[in-house]
């Protein structure tokens, strides 16, 4: 039988194209059958637990809160999460510090951070004390798991009807949860950290543990953490000593310790203790007969004198050491004596300084406030004023105070420019003339331009269309990119806060501290090396060994050119000698300095510095109220030249680079002999070992008396205070925050 010949291949493809399309047909109908049978037997069984009337209510019921307790759960994971994440460290040591400040001649200033006394138990204090801080702070602390609920509608009811924050909600556990791991944001995500963080207390310690933590963690004011040291501080004795009086005055300053610190506001003390007092009585802690005594006899601190502790300065000393201590220089020491650069008489006087000037011009020019730093080329922080009273108010202004520098700002943007352009010079011409960047034109003082001139004319004059000129060339045509470079240049030379990348910036619109300017002027006095502010020369275990060096574990870097730095000093000291800052000049001692003013005279500056020492004055009002017509050339530049005056008594003045000082090559002497012979014997006699500090404390008030009888003199002589006047020289046109 013949052989059939084989198909062609379009007839194959077709062929097996309709096998396909049957076999998808016959499987799909196959399935669809399957699944509807399957279905119908869920069906058929489902109908036996189906539930109707009550009991599908409580089903239904039951399944919505699983689904959103799942939810729930899911949510609250991812808010935990931050929270545990704090303690991940070794929590418990996080803020373990105890620290004793010396200043730069080993004498004793003053004490911050913990009372670290293990041997000091619970059971040590007070059973006054203890009921004071439960009555006051937390009355079911024994009873609740880190969190109070009705103490917190408790506390909610209260402040609802007296209209305010009268009461607060927090437990003792959320509060010690705060200090231990948090910071005082007021914000909802701290609260909810918080919370979760204080449930982990709980579950971790005993009652007991988290009682005495609190007790010994607590921020008592004064620079006193816990009731062993607070106890030291405001009434001389142990903790275990403490009378009731005593206990109901310390337990009150747990809720605002600025506020009811006793040194502070005695009568707010007293009068917060006596609410300590009821709430022991309502608390069932103590009958009415029994705190009668306590009323009777308030409680009286020991003298504190503000004016021998330099409370700005140890409070930022403080978190400098804090700083290195989370960067593990000191190891696992926690008990530290930390020698600082702090000159007492020089702070002293800086202080007088301030306030007197304040007191004599502040209604005139409308200001009410300023700050002064004082530091060595290499960043040793002398001198910290951080507002007229830190009795009044602890902010220091001068280390966190954010506020517009003015004019002040330029050196950067002529240091940016002569690091780009090596062929520019103070003797280079550049012209002021009009110049707009998009919307925005910087005018002058007087709104006129003056035409072509010297660079070191622009910047003693205080030009504000130079340097915005100079943004575009630095970026070669494109402003963005050049003030990017001055940012960057800034940052390099000590500015730490960001700087905003917008056109009014080479005038002055940025924010900076007062700390901040005199970190970036010390570029400029010492070479050009990195002047970072610190307080810590010397550091020493419990044991009395160097555990810490700054000369030896903080080089500093090399940020600017020699080059740079000598034609910026040129130009800054004919600032002083030739331009808006010659109030600021010091018979016999070389000075460079810049003024700055901002628009509506918000602020007044007036940083500078000789081959010695670096400041930086700041006036305003904390409400960033306008004064009237201040400008860095007259109150700033006078209170910087009172201070600078007596810091460099008795010194061996140093040249500052690039300008011209082989006549001060001697040591500077003072100009008022009374005052400051008695001042300059003090600070010599107690530098050389032969006066205790209460000898030197008595000189320096001698000192301090012969200060006032010159001034009571020169105000009997003068009937009127003359008006001091001066040109500003910031634009009105600087964007203001």
């Amino acid at each position: 039988m013949p052989q059939q010949p084989s198909p062609p291949l379009s007839t194959r493809i077709k062929r097996a194209a309709l096998w396909l399309d049957a076999w998808l047909n016959s499987f799909l109908f196959q399935s669809g059958r399957g699944l509807s049978s399957a279905y119908e037997f869920y069906s058929e069984k489902m109908k036996c637990l189906r539930f109707r009337g009550p009991l599908r209510v409580v089903l239904d019921l039951t399944s919505e809160a699983t689904t959103l307790g799942a939810v729930g759960a899911v949510v609250m994971l991812a808010l935990a999460l931050p929270a545990f994440r704090e303690t991940e460290d070794d929590w418990l040591k996080t803020q373990d510090l105890a620290v004793t400040f010396l200043d730069r001649y080993g004498q004793e200033v003053g004490r911050r951070g913990l009372n670290l006394d293990d041997s000091y138990k619970l059971e040590d204090f007070p059973d006054y004390m203890i009921k004071a801080a439960l009555a006051t702070e937390d009355r079911r602390f024994y009873e609740h798991w880190g969190i109070d609920p009705i103490g917190t509608f408790r506390a909610l009811l209260v402040n609802a009807q007296g209209g305010g924050v009268v009461q607060g909600g927090s437990s003792i556990t959320q509060q010690l949860a705060k200090n231990l791991f948090l910071t005082n944001e007021r914000s909802l995500e701290r609260k909810i950290k918080e919370a979760f963080l204080a449930i982990w207390l709980e579950f971790h310690l005993t009652k007991d543990e988290i009682l005495k933590l609190y007790l010994d963690r607590a921020y008592m004011g004064g620079g006193a953490h816990g009731i062993v040291a607070a106890a030291e501080y405001y009434f001389g004795k142990p903790a275990k000593d403490l009378t009731l009086a005593e206990s109901a005055m310390m337990a009150g300053l747990f809720k605002a310790p600025t506020k009811y610190a006793p040194h502070v506001n005695l009568p707010a003390a007293r009068a917060r203790a006596n609410e300590v007092l009821r709430n022991m009585v309502e608390a069932g802690f103590l009958t009415e007969g029994q705190i009668q005594t306590a009323r009777r006899n308030p409680a009286t601190p020991v003298n504190r004198e503000r004016e021998t502790t330099p409370d700005f300065y140890l409070d930022w000393a403080y978190q400098q050491v804090q700083a290195l201590a989370a960067q593990k220089k000191f190891g696992n020491e926690r008990v530290l004596t930390v020698k600082t650069p702090l000159d007492t008489a020089l702070q002293r006087h800086t202080e007088e300084v301030l306030e007197n000037q304040l007191r004599q011009h502040g209604r005139q020019y409308k200001a009410g406030q300023g700050a002064i730093v004082v530091m060595d080329v290499d960043g040793a922080v002398r001198t910290i004023v951080g507002g007229r009273d830190y009795g009044q108010s602890q902010f220091n202004r001068a280390t966190n105070g954010l506020r517009q520098p003015g004019s002040s700002f330029k050196p950067f943007v002529y240091a940016a420019a002569l690091t780009t352009n090596p062929k520019l010079n103070p003797n280079s011409r550049v012209v002021d003339a009009p110049i707009c960047l998009g919307n925005w034109c910087p005018q002058n003082y007087g709104r006129s331009f003056s035409g072509a001139m010297p660079l070191s004319s622009a910047l003693a004059r205080s030009i504000n269309s130079i340097p915005v000129r100079m943004s575009l060339e630095i970026g070669k045509g494109n402003a963005k990119a050049g003030r990017a470079i001055i940012i960057d240049t800034a940052k390099r030379m000590g500015l730490t806060h960001a700087l905003a990348n917008e056109a009014p910036l080479p005038i002055g619109a940025a924010e900076v501290t007062v700390i901040d300017m005199a970190s970036g002027y010390a570029v400029l006095a010492n070479g050009g090396k990195q002047a970072t502010p610190y307080a810590a020369w010397e550091v020493r275990n419990s044991s009395g060994e160097v555990i810490y060096r700054h000369d030896r574990d903080a080089p500093p870097k090399q940020v600017l050119e020699p080059r740079v730095v000598n034609d910026m000093n040129f130009m800054l000291n004919k600032v002083v000698t030739e331009g808006t800052g010659r109030r600021a000049a010091i018979e016999g001692v070389p000075v460079a300095g810049k003024t700055g003013t901002t628009n509506g005279y918000k602020d007044a500056w007036f940083v500078g510095y000789t081959g010695n020492l670096v400041a930086s004055v700041w006036y305003g009002n904390d409400d960033s109220k306008p004064m009237n017509n201040m400008t860095g050339g007259t109150l700033p530049a006078q209170t910087w030249q009172e201070v600078m005056n007596f810091a460099h008594q008795n010194l061996e003045i140093r040249p500052i680079p690039g300008v011209d000082s082989g006549a001060f090559a001697r040591v500077a002497t003072s100009s008022r002999p009374a005052a400051d012979q008695a001042q300059n014997a003090a600070s010599q006699a107690f530098l050389a070992g032969t006066l205790s500090r209460k000898s030197y404390e008595a000189l320096g008030n001698i000192g301090s008396l012969f200060q006032s009888a010159e001034r009571t003199i020169s105000t009997v002589k003068e009937s009127t205070v003359p008006r001091v006047t001066g040109s500003v020289e910031a634009s009105r046109q600087v964007a203001m925050p």
